[in-house]
């Protein structure tokens, strides 16, 4: 049983949530600790049908419109086949892929087409970054060459302009293909102020249940011109993350998790917060500033 944190394990502690549903009951944790919550909804839920870029690529498929998908992310490319399953059985948005070249920014997406039971054509090497997919399209252009090819690109939270542009450079036809299960709030006034906080040093912890709550608040502060600023705020700050999954995204945006909980549940993790967020952000603090 894990160990339950002093009831005013979080005194004195500002604490940024970035939970939507769950938003007040997160905000009633943290003050259960004596800490100051300061909570900022980051997202909400899309409906399938909405995808409206997802369901015109599954349509210009069908026809034989592509010659080439590349898909950089594996959840992004499960949430592409529930949308397109809307108005196409799976099996046939299978069979179409199997027709075409079929590009994976890793293991990933090659996982996630896997389960479609459908082959990749090329898979980047690690670390899988746009440069590794583009390297890696230049080394194959004998067998699968880019110049006059219709490509539809898979994405997921963040276009990715460097590897639009360099598709572009090398002759394809580029066709973005946004895939959204979860979208910004409504409102965005509170992840905005958040933003600003946290550019302020004015966050001591952020807790992330997650990963679309790291793309969003990073895409907010990239439509601020403050992501610099943000980065450097997170540096300082403690950070905690609900599971693997969290942490993983935390990584690849350049960050890295202070603390999991035992299971990964919110109570759990306020509650680590609250055991172990005093002394751990001392020790973060004294080694970015020494």
């Amino acid at each position: 049983m894990e160990e339950r944190a002093k009831p005013d394990g979080l005194s004195g502690l500002r604490v940024l949530s970035l939970e939507s549903r769950r938003a007040a009951e997160m905000a009633k944790l943290i003050e259960n600790y004596g800490g100051r919550a300061i909570v900022a909804p980051s997202m909400r839920e899309v409906p399938l049908e909405s995808n409206t870029e997802a369901l015109a690529f599954a349509r210009t498929l069908a026809a034989g419109g592509f010659d080439i998908v590349i898909f950089l992310t594996g959840v992004g490319t499960r949430a592409l086949a529930r949308v397109v399953e809307t108005v196409y059985p799976i099996d046939q948005f299978a069979a179409a892929l199997r027709r075409i070249g079929l590009v994976a920014r890793g293991p990933k997406p090659v996982a996630a087409l896997k389960e479609l039971g459908v082959p990749v054509t090329l898979a980047a090497p690690e670390p899988n970054t746009w440069r590794d997919l583009l390297r890696t399209l230049d080394e194959k252009a004998d067998s699968l060459p880019l110049k006059g090819r219709r490509v539809a690109v898979q994405e997921y939270g963040a276009s990715n302009p460097e590897l639009l542009a360099g598709l572009a450079e090398r002759g394809a036809q580029v066709t973005r293909v946004p895939v959204y299960q979860w979208a910004l709030p409504e409102d965005t006034g509170p992840l905005r102020a958040a933003v600003e906080a946290i550019a302020r040093g004015e966050v001591d912890i952020a807790l992330f249940t997650t990963s679309i709550q790291v793309l969003h608040l990073l895409r907010i502060a990239r439509e601020m011109k403050l992501e610099d600023e943000v980065r450097r705020g997170l540096a300082r700050i403690l950070v905690g993350s609900i599971g693997p999954v969290t942490s993983e995204e935390l990584r690849e945006q350049g960050f890295s998790a202070d603390f999991e909980p035992a299971h990964p549940k919110m109570g759990f993790l306020v509650n680590e917060a609250a055991q172990r967020g005093g002394p751990l952000l001392e020790e973060k603090r004294r080694r970015v500033s020494g």
